[in-house]
């Protein structure tokens, strides 16, 4: 079964200082329709005005990835962590039983443009925590690399869910398979580029869900960027 979240469908608010576009139901957006998908809560694209940001707030039970994709963000939380977040870097919070935080962009000259994802914990009240790496470009180029999971294989974050998340840039007309488990599920999130997932044609900001499908087929028609989660 095949679900597509086409990116003009998705929520739009432009509060000036930042440009969102939410795939899934998030603050002030509401669509029954769209409440995530399996473990996947939240899946935000956000553009953030030079010297801008969210100031400190609290989160709790959630495991939060941030994915940069261009431009600089600064974060700072209550356990005491400060970074400086860009391309290439991947960051994981776990708010467990609390957390605040705060995320500004880096730059008083250049936006920064970035993924926020929202994962459902497998339990309520973990210690809270907090996880950044590198992940090279050329450990992405036409190939699907780990970034998350449960058991933190292969270099890729620990996250608190049974839940796979992989990066890919792919080239023009190449082609990636990701085999999916009985009882598992799968969301492509295009980052960039257009792409066909499963005979199905999408472009940047597209989502699409796969269910009761064997593999994941991914084709590039130009130049792209997906994320893959692998989920039960």
């Amino acid at each position: 079964m095949i679900q597509v979240r086409k990116s003009s469908e998705r929520g739009h608010f432009n509060h000036g200082w930042l440009r969102t576009y939410h795939t899934f139901s998030f603050a002030e957006y509401h669509d029954p329709q769209w409440m995530g998908f399996r473990t996947l809560r939240v899946v935000n694209e956000d553009w953030i005005q030079p010297g801008q940001g969210f100031g400190t707030h609290a989160h709790r039970d959630m495991e939060i990835v941030t994915y940069v994709l261009e431009g600089a963000l600064e974060h700072k939380d209550s356990l005491g962590n400060g970074s400086v977040i860009v391309p290439g870097d991947v960051q994981r919070m776990s708010a467990g039983r609390g957390v605040q935080h705060s995320e500004f962009n880096h730059s008083k000259h250049d936006p920064v443009h970035l993924l926020q994802i929202w994962i459902l914990t497998e339990q309520k009240g973990l210690d809270p925590s907090y996880e950044q790496k590198n992940f090279r470009t050329e450990d992405k180029q036409d190939q699907l690399r780990l970034i998350a999971s449960h058991d933190g294989r292969e270099g890729s974050l620990t996250i608190h869910q049974d839940t796979n998340l992989y990066a890919a840039r792919l080239s023009p007309g190449t082609e990636q398979q990701h085999s999916l488990k009985p009882e598992r599920h799968a969301w492509v999130q295009v980052v960039s580029g257009k792409v066909s997932v499963n005979a199905q044609a999408l472009e940047s900001g597209d989502g699409i869900a796969v269910s009761q499908e064997s593999i994941v087929s991914l084709r590039a028609i130009q130049k792209s960027e997906v994320l893959l989660f692998d989920l039960p």
